[in-house]
Protein backbone atom coordinates (compact mmCIF):
# COMPACT_ATOMS: atom_id res chain seq x y z
CA UNK A 1 0.00 0.00 0.00
CA UNK A 2 1.35 3.53 -0.83
CA UNK A 3 1.03 6.10 1.67
CA UNK A 4 1.10 9.55 0.79
CA UNK A 5 3.23 12.78 2.40
CA UNK A 6 1.75 15.84 1.59
CA UNK A 7 5.01 17.29 2.98
CA UNK A 8 6.91 14.91 0.42
CA UNK A 9 4.50 16.43 -2.33
CA UNK A 10 4.59 19.99 -1.41
CA UNK A 11 8.29 20.03 -1.37
CA UNK A 12 8.37 19.00 -5.29
CA UNK A 13 5.62 21.64 -5.77
CA UNK A 14 8.19 23.90 -3.64
CA UNK A 15 10.94 22.55 -5.85
CA UNK A 16 9.99 24.27 -9.41
CA UNK A 17 8.56 27.14 -7.79
CA UNK A 18 11.86 28.65 -6.61
CA UNK A 19 13.35 27.33 -9.84
CA UNK A 20 10.61 29.86 -10.97
CA UNK A 21 11.69 32.80 -8.95
CA UNK A 22 14.96 32.39 -9.82
CA UNK A 23 15.05 32.02 -13.17
CA UNK A 24 13.98 35.01 -15.80
CA UNK A 25 13.84 32.71 -18.87
CA UNK A 26 10.67 30.33 -16.76
CA UNK A 27 8.87 33.35 -16.50
CA UNK A 28 9.69 34.40 -19.88
CA UNK A 29 7.95 31.57 -20.97
CA UNK A 30 4.98 31.31 -18.94
CA UNK A 31 4.09 35.09 -19.09
CA UNK A 32 5.80 36.49 -22.68
CA UNK A 33 3.68 33.32 -25.23
CA UNK A 34 0.50 33.55 -23.51
CA UNK A 35 0.65 37.52 -24.29
CA UNK A 36 1.97 37.30 -27.98
CA UNK A 37 -0.40 34.19 -28.90
CA UNK A 38 -3.07 36.87 -27.52
CA UNK A 39 -2.34 39.97 -28.96
CA UNK A 40 -1.19 38.21 -32.13
CA UNK A 41 -4.51 36.42 -32.80
CA UNK A 42 -6.08 38.87 -31.60
CA UNK A 43 -5.90 41.68 -33.87
CA UNK A 44 -5.84 39.00 -36.97
CA UNK A 45 -9.73 38.43 -35.06
CA UNK A 46 -10.66 42.22 -34.93
CA UNK A 47 -9.52 42.51 -38.78
CA UNK A 48 -11.87 39.34 -39.34
CA UNK A 49 -14.86 40.72 -37.33
CA UNK A 50 -14.81 43.73 -39.34
CA UNK A 51 -13.64 43.77 -42.69
CA UNK A 52 -15.16 39.83 -43.17
CA UNK A 53 -16.77 38.03 -41.21
CA UNK A 54 -19.23 40.90 -39.17
CA UNK A 55 -22.66 38.65 -38.98
CA UNK A 56 -20.56 36.32 -36.73
CA UNK A 57 -18.76 36.65 -33.59
CA UNK A 58 -15.70 35.78 -34.47
CA UNK A 59 -13.95 37.16 -32.21
CA UNK A 60 -15.00 35.22 -29.05
CA UNK A 61 -15.06 31.80 -30.54
CA UNK A 62 -11.29 32.26 -32.18
CA UNK A 63 -9.94 34.28 -28.62
CA UNK A 64 -11.74 31.49 -26.23
CA UNK A 65 -10.58 28.88 -28.01
CA UNK A 66 -7.20 30.40 -28.10
CA UNK A 67 -7.59 30.66 -23.83
CA UNK A 68 -8.70 27.47 -23.48
CA UNK A 69 -5.24 25.84 -25.81
CA UNK A 70 -3.31 27.72 -23.99
CA UNK A 71 -4.11 26.18 -20.50
CA UNK A 72 -4.11 22.90 -21.84
CA UNK A 73 -0.54 23.87 -22.83
CA UNK A 74 0.54 25.12 -19.80
CA UNK A 75 -1.20 22.64 -17.72
CA UNK A 76 0.42 19.67 -20.06
CA UNK A 77 3.98 21.42 -20.09
CA UNK A 78 3.94 21.73 -16.35
CA UNK A 79 4.09 18.08 -15.76
CA UNK A 80 6.48 17.35 -18.69
CA UNK A 81 8.94 20.00 -18.68
CA UNK A 82 8.33 19.92 -14.90
CA UNK A 83 9.91 15.95 -15.31
CA UNK A 84 12.74 17.00 -17.73
CA UNK A 85 14.28 19.79 -15.08
CA UNK A 86 14.57 17.32 -12.75
CA UNK A 87 16.50 15.10 -15.66
CA UNK A 88 18.53 17.83 -16.42
CA UNK A 89 19.96 19.14 -13.45
CA UNK A 90 20.67 15.08 -12.77
CA UNK A 91 18.19 15.54 -9.71
CA UNK A 92 15.73 11.92 -10.90
CA UNK A 93 17.91 9.84 -9.09
CA UNK A 94 18.33 11.55 -5.48
CA UNK A 95 14.50 11.86 -6.13
CA UNK A 96 13.56 8.77 -5.70
CA UNK A 97 16.50 7.39 -3.43
CA UNK A 98 14.51 9.64 -0.80
CA UNK A 99 10.64 8.21 0.64
CA UNK A 100 9.75 9.66 -1.96
CA UNK A 101 6.97 7.69 -4.40
CA UNK A 102 6.43 8.02 -8.15
CA UNK A 103 2.34 9.20 -6.96
CA UNK A 104 3.98 11.82 -4.76
CA UNK A 105 6.44 13.31 -7.11
CA UNK A 106 3.35 13.19 -9.97
CA UNK A 107 0.86 14.68 -7.50
CA UNK A 108 3.88 17.45 -7.17
CA UNK A 109 3.98 18.21 -10.46
CA UNK A 110 0.15 18.10 -11.10
CA UNK A 111 -0.07 20.98 -8.62
CA UNK A 112 2.94 23.00 -10.49
CA UNK A 113 0.82 22.39 -13.51
CA UNK A 114 -2.42 23.87 -12.13
CA UNK A 115 -0.73 26.95 -10.93
CA UNK A 116 1.34 27.15 -14.45
CA UNK A 117 -2.34 27.35 -16.12
CA UNK A 118 -3.66 29.37 -13.47
CA UNK A 119 -1.38 31.95 -14.37
CA UNK A 120 -1.52 31.55 -18.13
CA UNK A 121 -5.40 32.16 -18.50
CA UNK A 122 -5.65 34.84 -15.65
CA UNK A 123 -3.40 37.02 -17.91
CA UNK A 124 -5.31 35.76 -21.34
CA UNK A 125 -8.88 36.29 -19.66
CA UNK A 126 -7.11 40.14 -18.16
CA UNK A 127 -6.19 41.18 -21.57
CA UNK A 128 -9.22 39.97 -23.94
CA UNK A 129 -10.99 41.60 -21.66
CA UNK A 130 -9.63 44.91 -21.48
CA UNK A 131 -7.90 45.23 -24.94
CA UNK A 132 -10.75 42.92 -26.92
CA UNK A 133 -14.00 43.31 -24.82
CA UNK A 134 -14.04 39.73 -24.25
CA UNK A 135 -14.67 38.47 -20.91
CA UNK A 136 -13.77 34.49 -21.30
CA UNK A 137 -15.64 33.78 -17.31
CA UNK A 138 -18.72 35.07 -18.89
CA UNK A 139 -20.23 31.58 -19.51
CA UNK A 140 -20.02 31.04 -15.57
CA UNK A 141 -19.75 27.69 -13.91
CA UNK A 142 -19.58 26.27 -17.75
CA UNK A 143 -16.48 27.63 -18.55
CA UNK A 144 -15.03 25.54 -15.49
CA UNK A 145 -16.63 22.24 -16.76
CA UNK A 146 -14.81 22.87 -20.20
CA UNK A 147 -11.34 23.72 -18.89
CA UNK A 148 -11.32 20.94 -16.01
CA UNK A 149 -12.06 18.44 -18.52
CA UNK A 150 -9.02 20.47 -20.83
CA UNK A 151 -6.67 19.95 -17.67
CA UNK A 152 -7.07 16.50 -17.07
CA UNK A 153 -6.94 15.53 -20.69
CA UNK A 154 -3.46 17.99 -20.66
CA UNK A 155 -2.14 15.57 -17.51
CA UNK A 156 -2.85 12.37 -19.44
CA UNK A 157 -0.62 13.76 -22.02
CA UNK A 158 1.91 14.92 -19.83
CA UNK A 159 2.02 11.60 -17.90
CA UNK A 160 2.55 9.63 -21.70
CA UNK A 161 5.22 12.04 -22.36
CA UNK A 162 7.07 11.62 -19.12
CA UNK A 163 6.59 7.65 -19.71
CA UNK A 164 8.06 7.80 -23.04
CA UNK A 165 10.97 9.83 -21.74
CA UNK A 166 11.88 6.92 -18.77
CA UNK A 167 11.70 4.52 -21.71
CA UNK A 168 13.52 5.78 -24.59
CA UNK A 169 15.78 8.30 -22.21
CA UNK A 170 16.19 11.89 -23.11
CA UNK A 171 15.84 11.23 -26.86
CA UNK A 172 11.88 11.85 -26.41
CA UNK A 173 12.31 15.25 -24.55
CA UNK A 174 11.09 16.29 -27.43
CA UNK A 175 7.48 15.07 -27.06
CA UNK A 176 7.12 17.73 -24.10
CA UNK A 177 6.56 20.30 -26.84
CA UNK A 178 5.18 18.06 -29.51
CA UNK A 179 3.02 15.66 -28.49
CA UNK A 180 0.21 18.10 -27.83
CA UNK A 181 0.43 19.30 -30.88
CA UNK A 182 -0.04 16.15 -33.01
CA UNK A 183 -3.47 16.29 -31.00
CA UNK A 184 -4.05 19.85 -32.71
CA UNK A 185 -5.50 19.29 -35.87
CA UNK A 186 -7.95 16.94 -34.78
CA UNK A 187 -9.19 18.76 -31.30
CA UNK A 188 -11.06 21.28 -33.53
CA UNK A 189 -9.97 24.24 -31.52
CA UNK A 190 -10.65 26.82 -33.82
CA UNK A 191 -13.21 25.23 -36.56
CA UNK A 192 -15.67 22.34 -36.51
CA UNK A 193 -14.78 19.08 -36.57
CA UNK A 194 -17.23 19.00 -40.00
CA UNK A 195 -14.32 20.74 -41.87
CA UNK A 196 -12.24 18.29 -41.54
CA UNK A 197 -11.79 15.77 -44.68
CA UNK A 198 -13.42 12.25 -43.32
CA UNK A 199 -10.73 10.63 -42.19
CA UNK A 200 -9.98 13.17 -40.19
CA UNK A 201 -13.19 13.28 -38.83
CA UNK A 202 -12.91 9.77 -37.51
CA UNK A 203 -10.02 10.23 -35.97
CA UNK A 204 -11.46 13.28 -34.31
CA UNK A 205 -13.95 10.91 -32.76
CA UNK A 206 -11.67 9.53 -30.35
CA UNK A 207 -9.72 12.76 -29.33
CA UNK A 208 -11.18 14.23 -26.46
CA UNK A 209 -10.50 17.70 -27.18
CA UNK A 210 -12.86 17.79 -30.56
CA UNK A 211 -16.10 17.47 -27.87
CA UNK A 212 -14.98 19.46 -25.67
CA UNK A 213 -13.88 22.55 -28.32
CA UNK A 214 -17.35 21.82 -29.89
CA UNK A 215 -19.04 22.08 -26.39
CA UNK A 216 -17.30 25.30 -26.53
CA UNK A 217 -18.29 26.94 -29.89
CA UNK A 218 -21.87 25.49 -29.24
CA UNK A 219 -22.15 27.37 -25.44
CA UNK A 220 -20.84 30.34 -27.79
CA UNK A 221 -23.41 30.25 -30.34
CA UNK A 222 -26.41 28.81 -28.67
CA UNK A 223 -25.58 29.67 -25.08
CA UNK A 224 -26.05 26.29 -23.88
CA UNK A 225 -23.70 23.40 -23.20
CA UNK A 226 -23.89 20.55 -25.70
CA UNK A 227 -24.27 17.95 -22.53
CA UNK A 228 -23.82 14.77 -24.92
CA UNK A 229 -20.16 15.88 -26.06
CA UNK A 230 -19.17 17.07 -22.99
CA UNK A 231 -19.86 13.80 -21.38
CA UNK A 232 -17.97 11.86 -24.22
CA UNK A 233 -15.40 14.21 -23.69
CA UNK A 234 -14.64 13.71 -20.32
CA UNK A 235 -15.57 9.66 -20.61
CA UNK A 236 -12.47 9.48 -23.32
CA UNK A 237 -10.27 11.98 -21.13
CA UNK A 238 -10.62 9.62 -18.37
CA UNK A 239 -9.59 6.55 -20.95
CA UNK A 240 -6.52 8.54 -21.48
CA UNK A 241 -5.83 9.43 -18.23
CA UNK A 242 -6.31 5.97 -16.73
CA UNK A 243 -4.21 4.70 -19.74
CA UNK A 244 -1.28 7.11 -19.49
CA UNK A 245 -0.93 6.54 -15.80
CA UNK A 246 -0.54 2.81 -15.93
CA UNK A 247 1.50 3.31 -18.90
CA UNK A 248 3.66 5.74 -16.50
CA UNK A 249 3.83 3.12 -13.65
CA UNK A 250 4.94 0.31 -15.89
CA UNK A 251 7.91 2.54 -17.47
CA UNK A 252 8.98 3.60 -14.08
CA UNK A 253 9.36 0.16 -12.47
CA UNK A 254 11.21 -0.78 -15.76
CA UNK A 255 13.42 1.59 -15.72
CA UNK A 256 14.15 1.12 -11.85
CA UNK A 257 14.85 -2.47 -12.43
CA UNK A 258 17.03 -1.72 -15.53
CA UNK A 259 19.06 1.05 -13.69
CA UNK A 260 17.55 3.65 -16.55
CA UNK A 261 16.87 5.92 -13.48
CA UNK A 262 20.91 5.87 -13.11
CA UNK A 263 21.64 6.57 -16.58
CA UNK A 264 18.97 9.39 -17.45
CA UNK A 265 20.59 12.78 -17.93
CA UNK A 266 23.74 11.58 -18.34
Amino acid sequence: MIFLSFERIWGILLRHLYLLRHSFSRWLDLLYWPTVDLMLWGFITLYLQRDLLSSLNFTSLFLGALIMWNILIRAQQGLAVGFLEDIWARNLLHLFISPLNILEYILGLILYSLFKALIASLIMSILSMFIFSFNFLSQGIYVFYLTFALILFAWSIGLLTMAFILYFGQEAEILAWALALLFLPFSAVFYPVSALPSPFQEIATFVPTSYIFESFRHLLLQGKLNSSYLLKGYLYTFLYLIGSSLLLILTFKIAKREGKLIKIGE
